[in-house]
């Protein structure tokens, strides 16, 4: 176990198993490599703003991008109480997350699968970015900006079109300025990983 390619400390065997399973698919597909110590400056994301703690495991940079991009095995530690006997349980969760640097500064960009309560919402507050051009995006995704001419100009046609073509249903992308991070709270599997990864290498062709 200690030759594996990801830190093992105080994963399940099924957990052992889903990482390794998810490494070795990622290593057929993508020229990775493991980075080492990375401060990817996670906390400034709103993502995890739930959290009591999050850790990166381990992280890898894909090397076919024209830029550097990345995928993270993330440990997420939050806390609940029972209402009745108020004790207080940990719970930890591993999630694939992925991750690029662009060259253009979006300004704060949340973007996610857009739900009936978004639509309705949106009838009274439209706090939403639409795209009158891309009523197929619009349609299909919530988008809330910090800057609405940099969000304009960085959500082009060619970056929608990559959204558009996730094959993944469950996902948010928020991007702090020029950084990327792509994912879910879903637990780590493999096929999920290979469309994050899909995904930030053709962001880093584009942007």
């Amino acid at each position: 176990m200690n030759n594996l390619p990801f830190d093992t400390v105080g994963l399940s065997a099924e957990d052992v198993d889903r990482f390794n399973d998810t490494y070795g698919t990622l290593k057929a597909k993508f020229n990775i490599q493991f980075t080492g110590q990375i401060d990817f400056r996670l906390k400034d994301f709103e993502v995890f703003k739930q959290y009591q703690d999050i850790h990166v495991r381990d992280s890898y940079v894909i090397k076919q991008a024209i830029s550097d991009c990345y995928i993270l095995f993330i440990e997420t530690h939050f806390k609940t109480t029972d209402a009745k006997s108020r004790i207080i349980t940990d719970h930890y969760e591993y999630q694939t997350w992925a991750l690029a640097y662009l060259k253009q500064d979006f300004g704060r960009v949340m973007i996610r699968p857009e739900t009936l309560t978004d639509k309705i919402i949106e009838l009274i507050h439209p706090i939403e970015l639409d795209f009158a051009e891309d009523k197929a995006f619009s349609d299909t995704f919530y988008v809330l900006i910090s800057d609405h001419q940099k969000a304009v100009a960085g959500i082009d046609r060619n970056f929608r079109n990559a959204v558009m073509d996730i094959r993944e249903n469950d996902f948010v992308i928020e991007i702090v300025n020029h950084t990327l991070l792509i994912g879910s709270r879903k637990p780590i599997a493999p096929e999920r990983a290979v469309y994050l990864a899909e995904f930030v290498v053709r962001v880093c062709s584009l942007c």
